[in-house]
């Protein structure tokens, strides 16, 4: 089976209190911080519609990724035993894709004040996707 690379363009980058990424917690709900998402300009546009207090899921670039990890120990955790990184949500595998749901706090023309959030500052945003509320959402 052959397979293409693909390129996958940024839409914009993570500004955040948090800089490193094995003292950031592992899941937003775990203590993180709220963050700006800076959208390019070219971008903005795609913004329409959003506000403030809905849920959204931001899909991120975790560019600090180790990309050769197929095996891991769970949260990094010695009492865990080895499992692979399909069965995990490490940041370290092949396709270092972030999902992190998250609030739209707060909307100052194309940033988005977002939380709780775990990436760490520097983070390229390459999507935003609604969360569904019901099966007739778009």
């Amino acid at each position: 089976m052959a397979i293409a690379d693909f390129l996958l363009r940024p839409i914009g980058i993570i500004r955040s209190s948090l800089t490193d990424r094995h003292a950031a917690p592992k899941q937003g709900h775990e203590g993180a911080p709220d963050a700006w998402v800076e959208i390019d300009p070219q971008y903005a546009g795609g913004l329409l519609g959003l506000e403030e207090g809905a849920e959204v899921i931001l899909i991120t670039w975790l560019h600090e990724s180790d990309r050769e990890v197929l095996r891991v120990r769970p949260r990094r955790d010695p009492n865990r035993a080895i499992t692979g990184v399909f069965n995990t949500r490490s940041p370290d595998r092949p396709n270092p894709l972030g999902l992190h749901r998250v609030t739209i706090r707060e909307i100052n023309g194309s940033q988005l004040k977002v939380g709780p959030l775990e990436a760490i500052d520097g983070t390229p945003v390459v999507d935003i996707k609604r969360v569904l509320t019901n099966c007739h959402d778009s």
